[in-house]
């Protein structure tokens, strides 16, 4: 493919992660390099910081400041949940982000998301190729689910997953203190696919783990749950069990609707999840009459830059590094991926790149055979894939004794 100048847009999308910005910075830094993109902007909020024309001039931004983003959570650039359209009904919207390309002569278009973001950089990149507009669109992935096709892992879930793992390791402590019983349950985030919950597992190796975990890959039995519970609490006189927001009946019924069944929808159309640790420990308390507690991680698990795995880290950076330099090449249409390999009985990441159509709209889960038969818990395949992902402590910089994060000045362009 020929060579293309122009300009660029960045943008993120979607839930954030605790390393969802080293990846912007690794597509920003890698973009203000390259001697065929002319100039490098930031569009605030997403898809929406496009189509509001609100987007800032990263080349304005310090330098030195701009290296904070590899260590700092959340998302810089700000995020959004808008949907985009089918064109074929109203290309109203990409009407709008065709007049603000032209404007601004960008011919490089890089998106940091999940799935629904994915989506939003397909329907981009197929509508400008249909409408003979030369621009390279390239999605660099993000989630701490973990549930993109095609990549082995996404940036972002081997930070939650350590997390969560640290987490339950010193909640199991904590609740082992007295010399009354109790029981915990702890909910993780994972609406279809139960990665998050799955890595609360890891704790168990260092002996501080979940005598129960539950995943939404298998159907989730009330009645069996109660009475596993109650077994290991008058045995043990404690229970800690983890289990995924998105746990759901043979029906397909999630158990946190059964609390509410008015739950609001987001954007786009996605039951918006939560309470049910409440929900299950209320029902614990009726079954075992003993002390509950429910421990909802909720907004933790993907901001907790200080509990951030180095791997996840270095890999995000690779990622946004590698969207622009191989749309620098002439590579489109593609969404930024990792390719897992054994050197010499050492775990190796290596980039790989995907179909943006092959990626978007579809959900990696847990392999059935990572979870036990009984399924109330995950087994070493789970353990072999996981733990390479979460080595190395983050290298983030403190100040006064406090985290030292990224400010940027967001000059407008």
């Amino acid at each position: 493919m020929s060579q293309l100048k122009g300009a660029c847009i960045i943008g993120q999308s979607g839930g954030p992660t605790s390393v969802i910005n080293a990846s912007a910075y690794g597509a920003i830094k890698t973009a203000l390099d390259c001697p065929d993109i002319t100039r490098v902007l930031g569009a605030l909020n997403g898809i929406r910081g496009v189509l509001d024309d609100n987007l800032i001039d990263m080349g304005k931004e310090d330098p030195a400041e701009l290296e904070y983003m590899k260590y700092t959570p959340s998302s810089a650039l700000g995020s959004c949940r808008y949907k985009l359209k089918d064109p074929d009904v109203d290309d109203a919207d990409y009407k709008r982000i065709l007049e603000i390309f032209k404007k601004y002569d960008v011919r490089y278009f890089f998106y940091n998301g999940g799935n629904d973001s994915m989506d939003t950089c397909n329907k981009i990149s197929k509508y400008m190729l249909k409408n003979g507009y030369e621009c390279r669109v390239m999605g660099i992935p993000k989630t701490i689910d973990n549930d993109l096709a095609g990549t082995d892992h996404c940036p972002g879930f081997a930070s939650a997953a350590k997390y969560i793992a640290t987490s339950v390791m010193e909640v199991y402590r904590d609740c082992h203190v007295y010399d009354t019983g109790m029981v915990t349950i702890i909910e993780c985030m994972g609406r279809h696919a139960g990665w998050l919950t799955a890595a609360a597992a890891l704790a168990g190796i260092k002996g501080n783990g979940p005598d129960l975990v539950y995943l939404p890959e298998v159907d989730f039995d009330m009645d069996s749950f109660l009475a596993k519970v109650k077994a290991i609490y008058e045995k043990n006189n404690n229970c800690i069990v983890a289990v995924s927001e998105g746990i759901h009946d043979k029906d397909g019924t999630f158990i946190a609707e059964y609390a509410s069944k008015d739950r609001a929808k987001d954007s786009f159309g996605h039951a918006q999840l939560g309470g049910l640790a409440a929900y299950l420990a209320d029902a614990c308390k009726k079954a075992t009459g003993a002390k509950v507690r429910g421990i909802e991680l909720s907004l933790l698990q993907r901001c907790a830059a200080h509990c951030a795995s180095q791997t996840d880290i270095d890999e995000s950076f690779a990622a946004g590094k590698a969207a622009v330099e191989n749309a620098a090449a002439g590579v489109t249409d593609k969404m930024v991926g990792y390719e897992r390999s054994y050197v010499d009985g050492k775990y190796n990441c290596a980039i790989k790149l995907f179909p943006l159509d092959v990626v978007a709209n579809a959900e990696k889960k847990v392999p059935r055979e990572w979870i036990n038969e009984a399924g109330d818990g995950v087994n070493q395949g789970f353990f072999d894939y996981a733990l390479p992902l979460i080595q190395g402590s983050t290298s983030l910089k403190y100040e006064d004794g406090l985290p030292r994060f990224v400010n940027l000045k967001k000059v407008k362009a």
